[in-house]
């Protein structure tokens, strides 16, 4: 069996590799069926595959217990519409990745990767971030639709390789514990090279660096925020009661109550709101030439944004929203007035509530949890040159509040179910004459890329020309018809 000694001689090679083994420094598959049956199954599911997994140590993840996994997780999901191995478990996968593996497979011409998982919950990121062009791992079962939670056989995958394949001098596999287990067959032409690695050896790896990953995370999906092991998804499941009370708590005060007078009832449960903002805020000098409102311009974190905005600044405000929840629409406390993607008619819109007060929008016009600022649309620029660019930031450690493609309507629940949520306000300068449309003779598109600037600036977040669009097509496979709650400002 032949031993590379230097990472040099894998250029231009093909390589099979297995993807657990070699890149990933956990040793237990757990999380990543745990994430699946919550966002795909629900708590019941979730629950189940929780207390079997005594049984599943038992017997060993690698053959029964992963059979077992596969079963509690799939069984009775819908195929068609599963899309947590594309926009969930990527974010997951980067963050247990090991730089050491990482330097090795990067250097590789042509990859090939086996992995235990299930196809469906692997291939997607294999192939969009790690550039893989063949992925050996087996498919589940399905009837009617859906997923019987039941593995396919190996012989019935097999994927043709290469047509170089029987160039044994440049086909190498790096065999850890999965790639014995395939069978020979599959890679009769490559040469092994052996890398197994005890559990405590691959624990010690550094996680990959984000600058490092191949690719950068912008948009994921799912609810959880955390990587749910055995030890944290019990202390998940612990916290759901109490946290399902503090949720309604948090949110039925909110609402019903001045900003004031709830503010201190809602730090004492354990929400954080920052504020910060000039010594002397040009934003609260009223227009004296014209009878109209401020525009707060702000990036787009949860649609609880406008609210916490109005909060802070101790100010009636309005808000565009873009296709909120009825519900939504029903409870929240500021006034918000639904948009309908004609621009002139938005526009109009947007001016007649500008000149009964200040007005926020979020020309993002959808959430990204990520520190990355997605394209500004530049319809808000031409309404008027008063305009306070808003920062904003969220951090959860539980839940994320925001989903596209679960129910937008429990995206404040969501929120309100972490122990300690924190929303961060920074209230920027005016925009000066110079930097507008109108008087500082700026385009719109120069107006909405300097505002999209001194937010990232002022958070630390890049610049992107990525829109709504983009993140639907990638998490959802759709344009996100029925959006989430900040306007699309064309």
């Amino acid at each position: 069996m032949k031993r590379v000694h230097k990472i040099e001689e894998l250029a231009n090679k093909t390589v099979v590799f297995d993807f657990e083994g070699t890149l990933l420094r956990s040793a237990s598959l757990f999380p990543y069926f745990m994430l699946v049956a919550v966002e795909a199954g629900g708590l019941l599911r979730s629950l189940i595959l929780f207390l079997s997994y005594p049984l599943v140590l038992l017997v060993g993840e690698d053959q029964l217990g992963l059979s077992i996994m596969v079963f509690l997780t799939f069984f009775g999901i819908r195929k068609d519409t599963f899309r947590i191995g594309s926009a969930v478990l990527p974010k997951f996968f980067l963050e247990d990745m090991a730089e050491e593996g990482f330097e090795v497979f990067k250097r590789c011409e042509k990859k090939v990767a086996s992995s235990k998982l299930p196809r469906v919950m692997v291939e997607g990121f294999l192939k969009d971030y790690l550039g893989v062009e063949v992925v050996e791992a087996r498919d589940i079962k399905s009837f009617n639709g859906y997923f019987l939670g039941m593995f396919e056989n190996w012989k019935e995958n097999k994927t043709p390789l290469y047509e170089a394949k029987q160039d044994t001098d440049n086909n190498i596999g790096i065999v850890g514990s999965h790639i014995e287990y395939i069978g020979q067959e599959l890679f009769p032409h490559f040469k092994k090279v052996c890398l197994k690695l005890s559990c405590e050896e691959r624990r010690n790896w550094h996680v990959l660096p984000k600058e490092k990953y191949p690719k950068p995370l912008i948009f994921h999906d799912g609810r959880l925020a955390f990587r749910p092991t055995p030890a944290s998804s019990l202390v998940f499941l612990m916290w759901l009661p109490l946290a399902l009370f503090l949720s309604i708590f948090r949110f039925t005060f909110g609402i019903a109550l001045p900003f004031n007078v709830s503010a201190p009832i809602l730090a004492f449960s354990g929400t954080r709101t920052t504020l910060s903002r000039l010594h002397y805020p040009l934003s609260l000098i009223p227009n004296e030439k014209k009878q109209k409102g401020m525009l707060y311009v702000c990036n787009h974190r949860t649609l609880l944004d406008p609210l916490y905005i109005a909060y802070v600044l101790d100010q009636p405000l309005s808000a565009v929203t873009y296709s909120l929840s009825r519900f939504n629409e029903l409870v929240a406390p500021i006034r918000t007035i639904r948009l309908t993607r004609d621009r002139d008619r938005d526009r109009e819109t947007m001016d007649k509530l500008l000149s009964l007060g200040n007005l926020v929008v979020c020309p993002e016009g959808t959430t990204c949890r990520e520190p990355y600022l997605l394209r500004f649309s530049p319809l808000f620029a031409e309404l008027t040159d008063d305009i306070v660019p808003v920062a904003v930031d969220v951090r959860v450690s539980m839940f994320y509040g925001t989903t596209a493609s679960g129910h937008k309507c429990l995206d404040p629940f969501f929120h309100f179910l972490n122990p300690n949520p924190t929303y961060s306000i920074k209230i920027l300068e005016r925009l000066p004459p110079s930097q507008t449309c109108h008087e500082g003779g700026k385009s719109r598109i120069e107006v909405a890329n300097f505002v999209q600037h001194e937010i990232g600036n002022a958070l630390g977040f890049a610049c992107t020309s990525l829109t709504r669009k983009d993140k639907y097509m990638i998490l959802a496979g759709n344009e996100g018809v029925n959006g989430e709650s900040c306007h699309n400002c064309h």
